[in-house]
């Protein structure tokens, strides 16, 4: 009280003496500042730099035991990686050959550069079009129709009652996805042989009707692929679907039965909204593979055959032709590279169109 009225009257001895004790104080280490790198630091910031360095090396320190601890576990984990990168990341230098003009005597490396006139070439092609319109146009209709079918039967599946016919159609369901699709081509000609098919000799010609050339008529192929996709892939994507149906709450079931909803509404309202996560999630995962295409769907099925090329040939058939029968490498790598990369920028704008509606439906 007296200090403040001093100060207060103007007392200039008891102004001088504070000034005195406010340098003493400002003159010590704890406000001072110190030089250190070339830069002025205060004590304040010395003290923080420390704590993080320390936090720092604790949390190495930390990881370092982690890894100890675990070390079996990494140790099994090392294949693995080894595999993935020699078998996914090494080959990925090839990507050069799509702007080079291949020369087997010199190599990848020594080949003449050519820049973008293998895309150039590719693009001035009618087969660009025709590759692009079959790999992109055949893969929608396979992921409409495959998810619907596939959710359908997952559905009626779940709606089975008995333990032993629910286990009996899963497996007949299945059994197609698990067969060679060169024995599945076989299975078709069985079927669409002109001479010897069931299709032209047990149904056709009893009925008087003239036999079809299948293998050498295009427009019932777009009908056939679709069908044989489906009946083989049907059974997988079904059991996905299945599981997730037989892991909804079965309370929320029983509730509205007990509300008095009849079936069709618990599946409206309960089963559907109950998959939305899997749909979403299988159906990004497919539009990324959307500008690939089942090679022996679309080479072996229809037995590589010229009439049916408009309508059968995608770019994963395009590139092997390329290669094989073209020997154009070049070509065949920059078809490659264009498959990657449009395939690539699809899953994103698919993931930030489905980040937009639902954030946590996205992937990534």
């Amino acid at each position: 009280m007296f200090l403040y009225n001093d100060l207060r009257n103007g007392n200039k001895k008891t102004q001088r003496g504070c000034s005195h004790q406010a340098g003493s104080i400002y003159g010590t280490g704890l406000f001072q500042k110190k030089r250190e790198g070339g830069r002025y630091m205060t004590g304040k910031r010395e003290k923080t730099a420390a704590l993080s360095k320390g936090r720092q090396q604790g949390g190495l320190q930390k990881a370092a035991l982690y890894f100890w601890k675990h070390k079996y576990l990494y140790l099994m984990l090392l294949p693995g990686l080894v595999y993935l990168f020699i078998n996914n990341y090494m080959p990925m230098a090839g990507i050069i050959i799509a702007f080079k003009k291949y020369n087997y005597s010199l190599g990848i490396f020594k080949s003449p550069f050519t820049g973008l006139k293998n895309f150039e070439f590719l693009f001035k092609t009618k087969d660009a079009w025709t590759i692009t319109r079959n790999t992109l146009g055949y893969n929608v209709i396979f992921i409409v129709v495959g998810t619907v079918l596939a959710i359908a039967v997952a559905i009626l599946l779940n709606e089975i009652r008995s333990t032993m016919g629910k286990k009996i159609y899963q497996t007949l369901i299945l059994v197609p996805f698990l067969i060679s699709i060169v024995v599945v081509s076989y299975l078709v000609y069985g079927f669409l042989s002109t001479d010897a098919g069931f299709i032209n000799n047990s149904i056709l010609k009893p009925m008087g009707k003239q036999g079809i050339g299948w293998y050498s008529d295009p427009k019932y192929w777009p009908f056939i692929l679709i069908f044989v996709n489906v009946w083989k892939n049907l059974g997988y994507n079904c059991i996905i679907y299945y599981a997730t149906v037989v892991g909804l709450d079965a309370s929320l079931y029983e509730s509205a039965s007990i509300d008095g909803a009849n079936r069709w509404q618990r599946i409206l309202h309960i089963t559907l909204p109950g998959l939305k996560t899997t749909i979403i999630t299988l159906t990004l995962m497919s539009v990324g593979r959307i500008f690939y295409s089942d090679f022996g769907l679309f080479y072996q099925v229809p037995m590589n055959s010229g009439p049916l090329i408009d309508v059968t040939n995608t770019i994963d058939t395009y590139v092997y032709r390329g290669l094989m029968e073209l020997n154009n490498i070049g070509m065949a790598s920059a078809a490659g590279l264009y498959q990657s990369l449009v395939g690539f920028a699809l899953v994103l704008i698919a993931n930030l169109i489905v980040r937009r509606l639902d954030e946590n439906s996205a992937l990534f």
